[in-house]
Formats: structure tokens, C-alpha cells, sequence
């Protein structure tokens, strides 16, 4: 009987799991290293948005092992990844002022990203501080891609 496979279908919904895990513990593995970067110190006593930043991977489960692997990683080893935030600011189809916040660790790589995906729909990256003087940060608008295309 082709399918009924018990054991095929635990690895298979095990492994789904593991990798919607995993995805959430890069996010906030990057997170943790903007934080000890721009924060400067890997003690979340000195460091308030380290010690945000780990609050939420305990929210989502992430083993203290992670955590801990993390901090270590990221305080103070020369020749590790290097994330960095950046800021990239253009105007949208109609005309529409758009602000582009990212976290990476090859800028070249993604400010080409950012600039194929404003030309693909007919909008114009702008230069360093172009359309970010119309806004004040309020909050964040984070959405999930789901099965959209």
C-alpha cells in the first residue's frame, strides 16, 4: 500500500516542524548579533534589546544551549558572519514613498535584491535619506509571505 507508511509520515511532519524552527532561530540568532553589535556588550544586564531579543527566543522555545552558542559566538570572536542593518529608500508604483529595512551579511547581494524587486514593479530606488524625512517610526508591519506568489 503505497503512502500508509506510519514512520514515513512522522519524519515528514517532524521534519516540517524542524524547519519552521529553524527559521525562527536564524531570525533571532541575527537579531541576538545586531544587538550585541550596536549594543556593545553580550551581558543582557548592560544590553536592553539583547535582553529582548533572548525574552523572545524563550517565547519561541529556543533551547538556552542556542542561546548561550549565540551570545558566545557573537561577543567578541574575530572572523565570524557579520550582520549589518541597513536602510534603503525609494518611491513605489503611484508615486508611494517606501522605506526598505534589512538585516544581512553581504550588502552588495542585497541592495542588489532590493533594487531587481523595485525595477520588476515599476518603482525606483532613491538615494540615502530621500523619502525617510516624511516618516516617523510608529511600529513595525511584518507579513508573512504564505503561499502568495
Amino acid at each position: 500500500m503505497s503512502g500508509h507508511s506510519k514512520w514515513h509520515n512522522i519524519a515528514k511532519r517532524k521534519g516540517a516542524n524542524d524547519a519552521k524552527k529553524a527559521k525562527i532561530f536564524t531570525k533571532i540568532g541575527r537579531e541576538m548579533a545586531i544587538a550585541i553589535k550596536e549594543g556593545g556588550s553580550a551581558n543582557p544586564d548592560f544590553n536592553s534589546r539583547l535582553r529582548d531579543c533572548i525574552a523572545k527566543a524563550k517565547a519561541n522555545n529556543m533551547p538556552n544551549d542556542n542561546i548561550k552558542r549565540t551570545l558566545d559566538k557573537y561577543s567578541g570572536a574575530s572572523g565570524q558572519v557579520n550582520y549589518e542593518a541597513n536602510n534603503y529608500e525609494g518611491y513605489g508604483v503611484g508615486g508611494v514613498a517606501v522605506v526598505v529595512e534589512t538585516l544581512t551579511d553581504n550588502k552588495n547581494r542585497t541592495v542588489a535584491d532590493v533594487r531587481h524587486l523595485f525595477d520588476k514593479y515599476g518603482a525606483g530606488l532613491g538615494a540615502t535619506g530621500c523619502v525617510s524625512w516624511q516618516f516617523d517610526k510608529k511600529g513595525v508591519i511584518i507579513m508573512e509571505r504564505g503561499e502568495l506568489d
